[in-house]
């Protein structure tokens, strides 16, 4: 296993095990199969475990497993605050004392700040008093380090960096999402601001191998390399040197072991300009059918009423390639779980987006498909039941 380090020197494993999809047998984690997956993993040098309170099941799991076989001390447990669910301190020193107990430690390693959306949920937060709660909990010990996770567009995931002494931050990033959510511009803001990150869906769920298209594979195959479509998607990462580490949701032997064999092997610049070029070739084959055009250069932003136009055009171009599902998911978590929503239905159509464009999309006709595509009924409830119950707890 390849290690990289944190930012006190830690060695994190290069392969991180997610643990959100842990296989499930009638709605409950085969805690048989997760233990057997959680073990081949340490085994293999794997030493983050990444879980969050609301994984139904995930915490306790994690914890059950790491007691039963005495593990705890050769691991980093990382999970989150759900801070769309708490209104006081006192939520939050509850909540995480549940956390505790289900994780069964008297420590996390790593803490992060579920799905930070923009800096002004992190203000709530910060009138709440997280500031001095945290600084609390690191002093004695109950938290080690301090981050957030990311689902967003590039502008505001710097602001966010910028907002607070983090330790580490955690983002949707693949070389589908170079230009999209924090993309490669937000990640070399992270390094540089000293940041190790975390990256979390490096496959987009599996889709970058089970939702390929034909040309796609193809291309793949042709390559005398012989990887995988996840072993190309994971050493495209790991090819990067402000890649700290990758999670995958593993939930089976066989991808625990490929994984680990992936992560024992893939160095920085490992990638030349051959296989980078005909990486650029696979998201040409599968951005074949998208519906606009956008680069996600971001030049059309920032938008007087506050539409996420890059991050809009990703989610509309997704239905072409993921389907209509996957593009609804990744548009709600993106627009409606923000602390100031960022949907297409917030555009008036003052053009001023248009005057900056280097594509010259038509952004105003474009943002009115979008929004027909991706905020009907369905999402206008949602959005609103957000709105409105963002901060119970």
């Amino acid at each position: 296993m390849n290690y990289r380090l944190d930012k006190y020197g830690n060695a994190i494993s290069a392969l991180g095990f997610g643990c959100m999809r842990f296989q499930r047998n009638l709605g409950s984690i085969d805690l048989a199969e997760a233990e057997r997956e959680i073990l081949a993993a340490i085994d293999g040098g794997v030493n983050y475990f990444d879980t969050a309170y609301i994984y139904l099941g995930s915490e306790s799991a994690l914890g059950e497993i790491l007691e039963k076989n005495g593990l705890r001390h050769k691991v980093y447990i990382a999970t989150k605050l759900p801070h769309y669910l708490i209104r006081s301190a006192e939520g939050m020193e509850k909540l995480f004392q549940e956390q505790l107990s289900r994780l069964k430690t008297d420590h996390i390693d790593y803490y992060l700040m579920h799905m930070l959306t923009d800096v002004d949920a992190w203000n709530r937060m910060h009138e709440l008093g997280i500031a001095q709660w945290l600084e609390s909990k690191k002093q004695s010990g109950e938290i080690g380090q301090v981050g957030f996770s990311y689902h967003g567009n590039t502008q505001m995931f710097c602001k966010l960096v910028d907002a607070y002494d983090w330790d580490f931050c955690q983002i949707q990033y693949n070389y589908m999402d170079e230009n999209a959510q924090a993309g490669r511009k937000g990640l070399h803001h992270a390094h540089k601001k000293g940041l190790p990150v975390v990256i979390m869906e490096p496959l987009r769920g599996g889709k970058l191998v089970n939702n390929l298209p034909r040309q796609a594979k193809e291309i793949f195959a042709a390559h005398p390399a012989g990887y995988s479509p996840a072993q190309w998607a994971l050493r495209w990462l790991w090819d990067q040197p402000e890649v700290t580490c990758v999670l995958s949701g593993m939930n089976s032997m066989e991808m625990v072991e490929d994984n680990i064999q992936t992560a024992s092997s893939a160095q920085v610049g490992d990638l030349g300009d051959a296989e980078q070029q005909m990486l650029r070739q696979v998201v040409a084959a599968i951005n074949a059918n998208m519906k606009v055009g956008c680069t996600g250069c971001g030049y059309c932003m920032p938008c007087p009423k506050g539409v996420d136009i890059p991050g809009t055009f990703a989610d509309y171009n997704r239905i072409g390639s993921e389907g209509k599902g996957s593009a609804f998911r990744e548009h709600m978590m993106g627009t409606a779980f923000r602390q100031n929503q960022s949907g297409a239905c917030n555009c008036i159509g003052c053009g001023k987006c248009e005057q900056h464009c280097p594509q010259g999309i038509p952004i105003r006709q474009e943002l009115k498909k979008a929004s027909k595509e991706l905020e009907g009924p369905l999402y206008r409830l949602i959005a609103k039941i957000v709105k409105t119950f963002r901060f119970f707890g």
